[in-house]
């Protein structure tokens, strides 16, 4: 009865070590697209690497793939780019998280309108279940965690705001009023990263494009010791500050 009562221990433990080391495999697809009208020659072609990913079975494999595709996070529409939109130029990503049963994926694309430009969007996916994971089934206390990242961009833009001022070459730039929108609240949460370290969440300056060589990185990073009090304890985060 013993022995019996032992095997099952450890066959719960070894379950459960499977379960929270979780990974998916995921490699590069890449599809080159042709106008059949372009504008202008450069933009003849577009090329989209996607992310293809294999879970424990086809139907998971498709639903992670169709959550991280650049269609699902930058709502990449592959028609209008064929016909007259004729804005993006690549679209790529990178994995940058997964194990844990979690899988972060950076998508990015760049493009050329008046002038050259680029979006990036992160999403994160539950690798057991597929579903895309949101701020609000993460963390709790949105506005408290705010706050705190508040705090650590109010230092930021104080400090850009002294290196714009040393610099002769900004003499026409109002570091202030560039500043004057910025306002980080908790529906500004919406975009962030995982690592072994803890939480990376991103923030938007928008400066204009003449400008933006001035912009501050917006990258606010918590370990998980600082973010304990916010993280909720029945999401897939909780294995973090146990």
């Amino acid at each position: 009865m013993r022995s019996k009562l032992s095997l099952l221990i450890v066959l719960f433990v070894l379950a459960a070590f499977s379960a929270f080391g979780q990974t998916v495999v995921v490699t590069k697809k890449k599809t080159v697209y042709r106008r059949p009208k372009p504008m202008i020659d450069f933009k003849r072609t577009f090329t989209v690497t996607r992310p293809v990913v294999k879970a424990a079975t086809p139907a998971l494999s498709r639903k992670i793939t169709a959550a991280v595709s650049p269609e699902s996070v930058l709502e990449l529409n592959i028609k209008e780019e064929l016909g007259e939109m004729q804005w993006l130029e690549e679209s790529d990503f990178e994995t940058v998280y997964n194990k844990n049963g979690i899988l972060c994926i950076r998508q990015w694309m760049t493009g050329t309108a008046a002038y050259p430009d680029s979006v990036t969007k992160y999403a994160i996916v539950d690798t057991k279940t597929g579903l895309k994971l949101k701020i609000q089934g993460m963390f709790s206390n949105l506005d408290a965690l705010a706050v705190k990242l508040k705090k650590l961009q109010t230092a930021e833009v104080k400090k850009a705001i002294l290196e714009i001022k040393k610099d002769p070459e900004n003499a026409d730039a109002d570091p202030e009023q560039l500043f004057e929108s910025t306002d980080l609240t908790a529906n500004d949460l919406d975009q962030f990263s995982i690592s072994d370290d803890g939480v990376t969440f991103y923030y938007d300056y928008g400066f204009p494009h003449v400008l933006q060589a001035l912009q501050p990185d917006g990258e606010f990073k918590l370990t998980w010791a600082e973010l304990k009090p916010f993280i909720r304890r029945d999401g897939l985060l909780a294995r973090f500050i146990r």
